[in-house]
């Protein structure tokens, strides 16, 4: 089943289609998934798997021997994603939240469908392409933050930065001005290995952002948190994406952090459900339409020195 947004303008992300199949193609991503039971996508029907010379419900080569249950990493799923727009995708373990998220954000190619983001087709760039856009337009937040252990909190926040080609310098000047703004200067020079998790997670928010991205894709981020944690790192979160006028994806089992943003998808066996939605007054504004397949290397989002939480800088 397919979903949109709520709103009329061009979408920031979309994707249209996404089938993901771990069995049909083992070079149609980086890092799949092994060991997920799926058959080879025959047909653009949502559902329907399997060449058609194969009798239905057998396997290949061995007549008359049911086949195993089998379910679609991604079963022909339509997503859009606003400017500055915040969705929740939920759903059990294994019903393909994650593998739509990493679809989205061109980390794994697809066996069939498109994702375009600011109307580029991923699929049509160059893995080089693909990393720059990762690199410098989409951040990202982990279960476990996934911060690098020799280097100290200023230096793990600056080092996407760095990579983009701003120098040392200018990178971690940036980065004291994000723990400032997240209230962890006391941090700058603590490595991984002396914070808790709730800090380790908030610097890990302040490596997504400080890159200005447009996306911000949070993998289960509280998953390894105590509730009253995790609800603290939400809220700075969305806090910080909505002054950074970043859109977020947030993949969760969690209802309670689902409840932090302003749309909330279900995924269940691979297959999106859009479900009841209802504005409410702290939803986004429908943003104004974008000019048609602006080129997503060239186009900058908002400028990250609005809105300083806590206050004034």
């Amino acid at each position: 089943m397919s979903t949109t947004n709520p709103y009329p303008a061009a979408p920031l992300l979309a994707a249209a289609g996404l089938t993901m199949d771990y069995s049909a193609a083992p070079a149609a991503s980086v890092g799949a998934k092994a060991g997920r039971n799926a058959v080879p996508v025959a047909s653009a029907s949502p559902g329907t798997v399997g060449p058609a010379a194969v009798p239905a419900g057998t396997m290949p080569g061995l007549s008359g021997i049911p086949a195993a249950p089998h379910t679609l990493a991604l079963d022909h799923v339509d997503f859009t994603l606003g400017d500055g727009e915040t969705v929740a995708v939920m759903g059990p373990s294994g019903s393909g939240k994650s593998t739509l998220l990493h679809a989205l954000a061109g980390i794994i190619r697809p066996t069939a469908g498109t994702v375009a983001f600011r109307g580029a087709d991923l699929g049509a760039m160059s893995d080089a392409q693909r990393t720059a856009l990762r690199r410098g337009a989409f951040g990202f937040v982990f279960q476990s933050g996934q911060l690098l252990p020799e280097l100290p909190a200023v230096e793990n926040i600056a080092l996407p930065m760095m990579l983009g080609g701003v120098g040392y310098r200018e990178a971690t000047d940036a980065a004291i001005l994000w723990l400032e703004r997240l209230g962890l200067r006391h941090l700058a020079g603590q490595r991984p290995g002396e914070m808790s998790g709730g800090q380790m997670q908030r610097i890990a928010i302040a490596r997504a952002l400080a890159v200005r991205p447009a996306v911000v894709f949070a993998d289960e981020p509280t998953g390894a948190l105590d509730q009253a944690t995790g609800r603290d790192v939400m809220a700075i979160l969305m806090e910080a994406a909505r002054a950074n006028g970043s859109a977020v994806v947030v993949v969760t089992h969690d209802p309670n952090v689902a409840a932090f943003c302003s749309r909330t998808v279900m995924m269940r066996d691979g297959r999106l459900d859009g479900g009841p939605y209802a504005p409410t007054p702290s939803s986004p504004k429908s943003p104004s339409s974008p000019a048609a397949a602006a080129d997503p290397f060239t186009a900058q989002p908002a400028d990250p020195g609005r809105g300083w939480i806590g206050g004034e800088r």
